[in-house]
């Protein structure tokens, strides 16, 4: 197995619009010596909308912490917005974003209160935040929330929040985990609006999911199980290449399942 120091990335070639590379990454557990992840190749391009699908326990919030920077891969290589992660991770912290599957916030803060407080850490002047909160409140649907405490918001409005954090800065990358989990229909259909008009706007997302029929949202979607991506690919090709009508069937069928089954 590599280790840290003796697997990189190849240089990329000038012009590269590839906003994530891995190689090989892998990450082990020593508690129970779970590989959560094994072997994951990703090429990600600027503005994409890139999906990571699998079940529960199949590697997807842990292949989002080492891409964030928050968790040391145990082998393997990887490069976020051409610098290594995560020797560089400090560089990196600024330009991304990240909204975590549980909420990172504080339920006796008011809604403004919590993105205030990651606003401060990304460096953001109080003129500067007062201009941008408005700005992500007024699209979140979150302007008469602004004074709430967050303890007293519903699960769609803490996730809202949390969005708000994850963008305050306005990052050039942002990973969405698990962001869609949980709420209702009407506020899926506008995040996923939402996340489009980032895209418009330059931004690339890498959102994780459980439930299958959010791939068909995505420009490309990797299939993950055990800590393998299985599949890649845009919704249609990966359709396409198994025989099947829903990114549902494809996984169940490359599982061993057939739809009868589920």
């Amino acid at each position: 197995m590599h280790s840290r120091s003796d697997i990189s990335l190849p240089l990329r070639e000038r012009g590269s619009k590839l906003v994530i590379e891995t190689l090989d990454l892998v990450k082990v557990y020593a508690e129970g010596n779970i590989r959560a992840v094994d072997g994951l190749n990703l090429s990600i391009q600027e503005g994409e909308i890139y999906a990571l699908i699998g079940a529960n326990g199949s590697g997807k919030t842990t292949s989002i912490n080492m891409l964030s920077g928050a968790l040391f891969p145990t082998s393997g290589a990887i490069r976020v917005l051409g610098l290594e992660i995560p020797r560089h991770r400090r560089i990196i912290s600024p330009k991304i974003g990240v909204a975590p599957q549980e909420y990172a916030l504080y339920g006796d803060l008011t809604a403004e209160q919590n993105v205030w407080f990651f606003a401060k850490l990304y460096g953001l002047s109080k003129e500067a935040f007062g201009r941008r909160i408005s700005e992500l409140f007024k699209i979140l649907g979150m302007e008469e929330r602004r004074k709430t405490a967050v303890a007293n918001l519903s699960g769609g409005m803490k996730r809202r929040v949390s969005i708000a954090c994850a963008l305050i800065h306005n990052p050039k990358l942002i990973f969405l985990d698990e962001a869609t989990v949980g709420v209702d229909p009407v506020l899926r259909v506008f995040f996923w609006e939402y996340f489009r008009a980032l895209k418009a706007n330059g931004m690339t997302i890498i959102i994780t999911s459980h439930v299958m029929d959010e791939a068909e949202r995505a420009d490309r979607i990797g299939l993950m199980r055990a800590g393998k991506l299985i599949e890649e690919g845009t919704p249609a090709e990966i359709k396409r290449r198994n025989s099947a009508s829903s990114i549902e069937e494809v996984f169940l069928k490359l599982s061993g399942r057939n739809v009868a089954d589920a």
